[in-house]
């Protein structure tokens, strides 16, 4: 009778040791997850501060006369608009199109001779 009892004893003793050592791996794992939700948040929350400086900057006169000045080309009094040719755009871009007609071997010849 002793030996059923101890016997009955060491079972409920291993499923108790069972049970906390399954409570200890959940609580070890969702620590983890813990500490990978808590680098994600940190991220946002430096993305989110950036994005709040780049709204900051977006409503500035500064930010909106650069923006008209590069997008729509609008100039300030006293400024002088730059237009280039197309015949010049187009006159820098020739040399290049005859380079690629000709062959590598004249290429080498035409860089040394």
């Amino acid at each position: 009778m002793k030996k059923v009892i101890y016997i009955g004893i060491v079972i409920v003793l291993l499923l108790m040791i069972n049970g906390l050592l399954h409570s200890i791996y959940d609580i070890w794992h969702k620590q983890d997850l813990l500490t990978a939700a808590q680098k994600t948040l940190d991220r946002e929350k430096l993305l989110n501060q950036k994005l709040k400086g780049e709204l900051s900057y977006a409503q500035t006169p500064q930010f909106l006369e650069e923006q008209a000045h590069n997008k729509l080309f609008l100039v300030k009094p006293g400024e002088q608009e730059v237009l280039i040719s197309p015949n010049l755009i187009k006159g820098q871009n020739q040399p290049q199109k005859q380079n690629q007609n000709i062959p590598n071997w004249q290429k080498w010849l035409n860089l040394f001779f």
